[in-house]
């Protein structure tokens, strides 16, 4: 739990076990850790370094106060990636003002292998400082969405994300519940009937634009920077967004709650996402799969609903449901 902070596994232990235990010998130590006595003495000699103990004059240890002691730690450590952050910033427009006339080969990175382009994937959305964008295709070749540690850590900076669905990647299992999870933490979804590749986009900087598989059998992706080819790839994004269909499901607000009427004029959270995956292209089958419901329970919904709105085709019921708030209207 403290290695982020520079402590060693023998360093916590000894550290929580002296919390409970003031006073205490090497020897007394060892006994109650099961650690050899050269490995009690130097985990202390670094806690008492770090200022998280002290040694009295007869060689008893005592644990600082947490508060106190790792307070301060992890003070330094904020003050240290401020720092880092501000060599950062430096550092990116030194490299800016040398691509400034660089050859093309500078300007264009060929990254192969899963492992590589999920590591320039991850540290892509790290790099972004405003907002990252991206074009969201199946097959997930180096990562799936619910495996992007990098997005919550970005969001958390302040970094907004937008993403634009192929809407056959909403036929993919889990994709519906991992999408919810997205636009609770503000993530903002279009979907979009045909996407023509995949595409991550930090700021108006860097570009990871995925390539189909190698001969050898081996994923490949090229890294741009800034660039002409970049500053179109930033278009080709906002055209499309602007085009694609918002997507709004139910569950994005507070925790997901069980289908329960909303009042006597209005749907269910299940009918609001219901509504939600049809009008973005969904069929039945695969709305019905992706909620975890019948077919027969998404039709009897379905026919409820127009009876409810007073319609007699799904087309009324979608222009009812915009005009109504029950689904956000395209374009939005």
């Amino acid at each position: 739990m403290l290695d982020v902070l520079g402590l060693e596994p023998d360093d916590e232990r000894v550290y929580r076990t002296l919390l409970g235990r003031p006073n205490s010998t090497t020897v007394a130590l060892s006994e109650l850790l099961g650690l050899a006595p050269a490995r009690v003495d130097a985990a202390l000699a670094r806690l008492v370094e770090w200022g998280l103990a002290s040694r009295s004059a007869d060689a008893r240890f005592t644990a600082a106060p947490p508060a106190m002691a790792l307070g301060a730690l992890i003070s330094q450590r904020r003050d240290q990636l401020r720092t880092a952050e501000q060599a950062l910033v430096t550092f990116a427009e030194e490299h800016r003002a040398a691509m400034t006339g660089s050859s093309i080969t500078d300007l264009i990175e060929v990254v192969t292998g899963v492992d590589a382009i999920r590591h320039r994937f991850l540290q892509v959305q790290h790099a972004a400082r405003t907002q990252v964008r991206s074009f969201i295709t199946a097959p997930f070749v180096a990562l799936p969405p619910d495996e992007n540690t990098a997005e919550p850590k970005a969001i958390g900076r302040g970094v907004l994300f937008r993403a634009v669905l192929d809407r056959a990647v909403l036929a993919e299992p889990g994709i519906v519940h991992d999408a919810i999870d997205s636009l609770r933490n503000g993530v903002q979804l279009r979907v979009a009937d045909h996407l023509p590749m995949k595409l991550v986009l930090a700021d108006a900087d860097l570009g990871l634009v995925p390539l189909a598989v190698t001969p050898a059998g081996e994923p490949g992706a090229v890294l741009l920077h800034s660039s002409g080819l970049l500053d179109a790839l930033d278009a080709l994004f906002e055209t499309v967004w602007r085009t694609a269909h918002p997507l709004e499901l139910s569950g994005k607000g507070g925790e997901a709650r069980a289908a329960v009427e909303v009042g006597p004029q209005g749907p269910t959270e299940l009918d609001r996402k219901i509504l939600g995956l049809l009008l973005a292209g969904l069929t039945d089958l695969t709305a019905a799969t992706q909620l975890g419901v019948s077919p027969r329970t998404l039709h009897r919904r379905l026919r409820h609903l127009m009876d409810m709105a007073g319609v007699r085709t799904r087309m009324q019921l979608g222009a009812h449901a915009v005009r109504n708030g029950w689904a956000e209207p395209l374009g939005t």
